[in-house]
């Protein structure tokens, strides 16, 4: 499950972390290539097949707008990963 803590934007990944009712930048280095390497490893693990799961996000929540979704789940289709 794609989740609004990596997004895409423009042509580099942002990080986030929520914490309260909001997302906030993660700026430490190191939990930054911790949360890539989550993904990373979530994404390489599967064995007989997956199913990567972006929501549509929400506009009526601010903590899941579609903008957050939108860029991820458009690079993984670009990439040839069929919709379901």
């Amino acid at each position: 499950m794609w989740d609004g803590d990596l997004r895409l934007s423009a042509d580099q990944w942002d990080h986030f972390s929520f914490k309260g009712k909001r997302w906030e930048h993660v700026r430490s280095a190191a939990r930054q290539r911790y949360l890539l390497n989550a993904y990373r490893v979530l994404l390489t693990r599967a064995r007989q097949g997956m199913v990567i799961v972006v929501p549509e996000g929400s506009s009526e929540d601010p903590s899941r707008k579609p903008g957050y979704y939108d860029p991820a789940f458009g690079l993984l289709a670009s990439l040839g990963i069929p919709r379901l």
